[in-house]
């Protein structure tokens, strides 16, 4: 939980005993909190009924990213921005294939 605290610190969110609390303006201006709940795991059950544990820690991330969607919407996002950018050669590499 360590690493949730350090979260907590770096963005600035609020928290209770139960819950990390992520504040945020939506885009009418309203200004709006999500509660997730301070477990190791949370589990994002789909349509299709799998389901996929997420550490509580990426559940933040992805909530901080993308407020305004749902939580299984903002850990896609945030894992397609991970695959990408595993995908692309750091600049080293980069610079020699070019």
């Amino acid at each position: 939980m360590e690493e949730v605290e350090e979260l907590v610190r770096q963005y600035g969110l609020e928290e209770d005993l139960e819950y990390v609390i992520i504040p945020f303006t939506d885009g009418k201006g309203s200004r709006k909190r999500r509660f997730i709940l301070k477990r190791p795991y949370i589990r994002i059950v789909y349509d299709s009924g799998y389901f996929v544990d997420y550490l509580l820690q990426d559940v933040i991330k992805a909530a901080v990213r993308n407020p305004d969607l749902s939580l299984s919407e903002a850990l896609y996002r945030m894992n397609v921005e991970i695959e990408r950018n595993a995908d692309e050669p750091d600049t080293e590499e980069k610079g020699r294939l070019l």
